[in-house]
């Protein structure tokens, strides 16, 4: 398993504007990226795993179009995310 729940909370806690947020761009994307790390550690050991790299690509794809979305919505709130995650750009 990528992610246990209590990490999940964390995250969710962590990157929320409001208590009870868990659906803002901020938490999809730090959600996201918490899997792609997971997934990028698991490639090491297992250079092999090609349906895994599939799940790799369209997660990327996916937090991809959630940045999109937040920079055109506020650019401020985009630059922040991406200095926090420390996502390249």
């Amino acid at each position: 398993m990528s992610m246990t729940a209590e990490r999940k909370a964390e995250l969710i806690k962590e990157y929320a504007q409001k208590s009870g947020d868990t659906g803002s761009p901020e938490v999809q994307i730090a959600i996201i990226s918490e899997r792609i790390k997971y997934l990028t550690g698991h490639f090491q050991t297992h250079k092999k795993d090609n349906h895994s790299r599939r799940g790799l690509l369209k997660l990327v794809s996916q937090r991809r179009g959630l940045l999109d979305y937040l920079k055109s919505k506020d650019e401020a709130r985009y630059q922040a995310i991406i200095k926090r995650l420390e996502i390249r750009r």
